[in-house]
């Protein structure tokens, strides 16, 4: 007996060790690796692309500015971001996503910090231009990212926590920033909203440096997944290659697909930013003054977003369906824009609008990847994430523009907020009318080749 139960032993062990893995438990460990830290990542780029809103409500009397040079500035930030989006995203590829995200990070940490030295609108433009360069190719890296760990069937989910951050940055963000306006006024002879800028800059240099030391390049650098989870998880994405459309990146930049997803993205990327560059200043003309107050108010809308982003994730990959479910987001979002001009003094009134308008654009974006992150791999999805995050990015520039220029012509905010909900409905109309329902055999046959063998 004692001879055998050695053997026995032994036996056992390699049955176990070759027990094919749970993938469920797998795609677990993955997401508790990388989504918590992407997370953060995320919350600290979007706090400094759009803290110039609650920047504004102090910058522009300080700094005698008209609302039209305020948004050309908000806005500016997206033409650097879109001329240098898809070359960042085809270099990621070439020197790993490692080192690249870290190096966005840094450089972006930096110009933002260095807003603070703004002292008219030349040199704010000139910043703002500059911190769109920095950033360009973070978000689209990190949608190609993802993509080298997760099946298109697991992707809206993800995508839904990842881009959460968006609420968690307006939820943490408006009181942050509100609090240093307030509390930070004229401590070291500086004004608030430059220590607005420096204070939340710092963390993107931080976790630039977190980046070199915490994210792997992909699956097989993940020494934290067995060699059997990591050989599952590659062989699901290997199978999901052969479905999709290997072109070059000349084809990619050519291709109506792309073009099309690019003109819905830059639609619902108008909400995104009409709410992001003027919720500070919707919620101050129902009347609250406090900076502080502002920015508690603001944060209610994007805790409801939160929330919302998740459930519709996860309803979307439950049932497979995805047109519908943008559809009725988006037209959601324009709703809750008309609304919100409808209580110009009623406080309350104004924020359940708003935080429906915020949660049906938010909810928007995760479902609109994962269309085209279905269709593209290799070069391909490099370059097309990148065109359509850089053509759907330039609403940051229009939309803060437009509803700026419209404020000083009409002296009324919400023309401008009218034209952003136009925008959310053509970008459900292109979904619903255009996308077909089976869009691999739509592309396949575009393409003259069957993606499915």
């Amino acid at each position: 007996m004692v001879a055998v139960l050695p053997r026995r032993h032994s036996l056992m062990s390699v049955h176990f060790e070759n027990v094919p893995p749970n993938e469920d438990v797998a795609y677990a460990k993955v997401t508790r690796r990388l989504i918590p830290f992407l997370f953060c990542c995320y919350i600290v780029a979007y706090l400094d692309r759009v803290n110039v809103g609650f920047a504004k409500l102090q910058m522009q009397s300080d700094l005698q500015l008209s609302d039209t040079v305020y948004g050309v500035g908000a806005g500016i930030f997206f033409l650097g971001y879109f001329f240098f989006e898809v070359p960042s995203n085809l270099l990621m590829r070439r020197v790993g996503a490692r080192f690249w995200i870290a190096r966005i990070m840094l450089g972006w940490g930096v110009i933002s910090a260095a807003t603070a030295l703004t002292n008219g609108a030349e040199v704010f433009y000139g910043l703002r231009f500059l911190l769109g360069i920095a950033e360009a190719g973070f978000f689209p890296g990190i949608i190609l990212y993802l993509t080298d760990w997760y099946p298109s069937r697991r992707r809206a989910r993800i995508v839904a926590w990842f881009m959460m951050a968006i609420a968690a940055a307006g939820l943490l963000g408006g009181p942050l920033s509100g609090w240093i306006l307030q509390s930070f006024a004229k401590v070291g002879g500086l004004a608030g909203w430059q220590w607005l800028f420096i204070l939340e800059g710092l963390p993107s240099m931080v976790m630039g440096v977190a980046v070199l030391f915490y994210l792997d390049n992909g699956i097989r650098e993940a020494k934290w997944l067995t060699e059997t989870e990591r050989e599952m998880l590659l062989a699901n994405l290997e199978g999901e290659q052969r479905t999709k459309a290997h072109l070059s990146v000349g084809q990619t930049l050519r291709n109506p697909w792309v073009l099309l997803f690019s003109l819905i993205y830059f639609c619902i990327s108008m909400g995104l930013y009409g709410v992001g560059f003027w919720l500070p200043q919707i919620i101050r003309n129902t009347g609250v003054k406090n900076a502080l107050g502002i920015g508690l108010l603001a944060a209610i809308p994007y805790g409801c977003a939160a929330v919302a982003m998740i459930l519709i994730g996860r309803s979307s990959d439950r049932t497979g369906e995805r047109r519908w479910h943008f559809a009725i987001c988006a037209l959601t979002g324009g709703v809750g824009l008309i609304l919100s001009t409808l209580f110009p003094s009623n406080v309350s009134a104004a924020i359940v609008a708003l935080s429906v308008a915020t949660a049906g654009i938010l909810s928007s974006f995760p479902l609109s990847w994962t269309m085209p992150t279905a269709m593209l791999a290799g070069s391909a999805a490099a370059a097309g994430i990148a065109l359509i995050n850089s053509i759907g990015g330039l609403a940051g520039f229009v939309s803060p523009y437009l509803v700026g220029w419209i404020g000083d012509l009409t002296h009324r905010l919400d023309v401008g907020l009218y034209v952003i909900a136009f925008f959310l409905f053509l970008g459900a109309l292109l979904v619903v009318v255009v996308v077909p329902v089976n869009l691999a055999d739509a592309i396949a046959r575009k393409n003259g080749t069957d993606l499915r063998t």
